[in-house]
């Protein structure tokens, strides 16, 4: 449960090795957060990131979690849950992929939409009824703006965010009553390991950015949050652009 402050107690991170979801980590625990739980697979990266946080002060605990191995979601997040209350739940993980890889080689284009569309919808579905059991704790989950509208350049990697932004605000308005609370997180480029090497976009962004504004939305009970915030309009714009005129853009 939150404290009498109202932060979370409890933190659950569905890819334990997320840049951004350890930037958010960091934030919540210097805001008494206590107990931290990192799902992912078993690696040195994720020990050291549990070991980075139990150095501020944290109770932190890992769990074996692969999100392409959807049999195994309930039994291994079964176990968090098992071990009492979560409050804030933050689903994210996925995978860039290769645009032109996947289009030469659709099995690649395949794992792409199963780490980030199937493997989010069962562990997001997962950890939601343990919630609502609860009757209370937040789910956030980390889509991106090439969901907004699927550009050339991207569309494998855009289309499954696109599925997986609708999946959660569809989720959300289930949940809706129940005292669980979803929120879609937006980022533009986010300056991470996943997009070394990649020019960076318009208004791109960095971690702790964004670990800034879930935090901020966590306390506003926020449904979706954009980061930076200067994205909203801008891809409102182009979600109408007319298509001729979209296909003539350089993205």
């Amino acid at each position: 449960m939150k404290d009498a402050f109202g932060s979370p107690q409890s933190l659950l991170i569905l890819g334990g090795t997320s840049e951004i979801a350890l930037a958010t980590a960091r934030r919540l625990v210097a805001r008494r957060t206590r107990t931290v739980w990192l799902a992912g697979r078993p690696s040195p990266a994720l020990e050291a990131a549990a070991g980075r946080l139990r150095s501020l002060g944290a109770d932190v605990r890992t769990v074996a979690f692969d999100a392409l191995d959807t049999d195994g979601h309930e039994e291994a997040l079964g176990k968090v849950f098992a071990e009492g209350d979560i409050d804030v739940v933050l689903l994210a993980f996925g995978v860039l992929g290769d645009q032109k890889r996947a289009e030469a080689e659709p099995a690649t284009a395949v794992q792409v939409a199963q780490t980030n569309y199937t493997g989010a919808v069962s562990a997001a579905l997962v950890c939601a009824r343990s919630l609502r059991v609860q009757g209370h704790g937040s789910l956030v989950v980390l889509s991106s703006v090439a969901g907004e509208r699927a550009r050339r350049s991207n569309f494998v990697y855009g289309s499954s965010k696109a599925g997986l932004d609708a999946f959660a605000q569809g989720l959300g308005d289930a949940l809706y009553g129940t005292g669980v609370h979803v929120m879609v997180v937006r980022p533009g480029f986010v300056r991470t390991r996943m997009t070394a090497g990649l020019d960076p976009a318009p208004l791109a962004t960095t971690p702790a950015a964004v670990a800034v504004a879930i935090e901020a939305g966590l306390r506003r009970r926020s449904e979706a949050v954009w980061v930076p915030g200067a994205l909203r309009p801008m891809m409102t714009v182009l979600r109408h652009m007319p298509r001729a005129l979209f296909r003539r853009l350089p993205v």
